[in-house]
């Protein structure tokens, strides 16, 4: 027969046994835990830098169509004899002569500037429209100069100085 006593004795042991077995078993659960937390903030960290990586990319391009659209607005080294033949045809549309007297530069080397001299001669209303059209064209340009003469009775005779902003011509061009 089995006295409560033992009863008492063997739920205690059984107890401690259990209370051993859970103490082991959290010990390694929460090891495997912050090994875990461990590997979570590393995945966390590696995929935060893809994403800036991947917005970075985004701002790349988008500020890439910016700069082609800017750099639109200036004459790129290699094309200053397509500009002023563009310019010469715009003059020969309304009806007037221009004429290129000169071209230099000015600037830095960063950011030159073409300074054309340029010569209109036509009636009044195509030396007009000729300037309009310079003034007005699509690229960085200011007006320095101007003078318009009457030559004879319908001829009119246009002189002025422009300031062209200027590229130069980058490696990626060239490839």
């Amino acid at each position: 027969m089995k006295t409560p006593f033992m009863h008492l004795i063997l739920s205690g042991i059984i107890c401690v046994a259990v209370l051993v077995g859970y103490s082991m078993w959290y010990a390694v659960i929460t090891a495997q835990s912050a090994a875990v937390t461990s590997l979570q903030n590393q995945i966390n960290a590696k995929t935060e830098t893809v994403n800036r990586a991947n917005t970075t990319r985004v701002a790349l391009a988008e500020i890439a169509s910016d700069e082609i659209a800017v750099q639109s607005y200036f004459v790129p080294e290699s094309g200053v004899v397509t500009f002023i033949d563009s310019l010469e045809a715009q003059g020969r549309s309304f009806g007037a002569a221009l004429n290129v007297l000169s071209v230099s530069t000015e600037g830095t080397t960063a950011q030159p500037m073409l300074v054309l001299s340029l010569s209109i001669k036509g009636t009044f209303d195509a030396v007009m429209r000729t300037l309009g059209a310079i003034e007005y064209a699509p690229y960085a340009i200011s007006v320095t100069t101007l003078s318009v003469v009457q030559d004879a009775k319908n001829s009119w005779h246009a002189d002025l100085k422009i300031r062209v902003g200027s590229s130069i011509a980058s490696t990626t061009d060239a490839l």
